[in-house]
């Protein structure tokens, strides 16, 4: 258990590092909106293809290998730049493995310079990019400040939403209610 939970660390302390130096890349280019964009662009990727994030993962890959696929696999996705290099370096090194991790952290230290919160919203369905934006207007009244919303869709909520923000957590789900109600029902019986 202990060694899974240092590997965790090792991955974040590595990923920070990572992050921090590729942010203060794109701050002295003035490409840190672009570096976003391109790393939320290969996030994406990430996330359509389970060839590529076993690509990411898997020891068995030589460092070549995965610095040939990722080329490949960035070129075709039209990602260049210093996102393109960073990505590459990444793999040469054999830090792949880590870079979820590193993209997360990247996006995290522009939202602080930015001074933007960000706020990860679950709801039991897709909402409308209207309903978004009311969410967006309503967590910027809570946080007094601009919040980069994320949306995650979980059907077992049933309805109503669970909001992280920072330390914070609300959770107004109706999965929850209905658990209070029967752990209440529970005791009384």
């Amino acid at each position: 258990m202990a060694e899974g939970g240092s590997q965790g660390t090792l991955v974040s302390g590595v990923a920070q590092r990572y992050a921090t130096a590729l942010f203060e890349l794109a701050e002295e280019n003035g490409a840190i909106d672009t570096v976003a964009a391109a790393l939320d662009s290969f996030n994406g990727l990430l996330a359509e293809s389970a060839d590529l994030t076993r690509l990411i993962a898997s020891p068995a890959f030589t460092a070549e290998e995965q610095v040939a696929a990722v080329r490949a696999v960035l070129e075709k996705a039209g990602i260049t730049g210093i996102a393109a290099n960073f990505i590459g370096l990444v793999a040469s090194k054999r830090r792949l493995f880590a870079l979820p991790g590193m993209i997360t952290a990247y996006k995290r230290l522009v939202a602080e310079a930015k001074g933007i919160v960000s706020a990860e919203v679950t709801v039991a369905e897709q909402p409308t990019a209207k309903r978004v934006d009311e969410i967006r207007a309503a967590l910027k009244g809570v946080a007094g400040k601009d919040v980069d919303v994320s949306i995650k869709v979980d059907p077992a909520l049933i309805g109503g939403l669970v909001v992280k923000m920072g330390s914070r957590m609300v959770d107004a789900s109706l999965k929850t209610k209905l658990n209070s109600i029967r752990l209440a029902m529970k005791e009384v019986g």
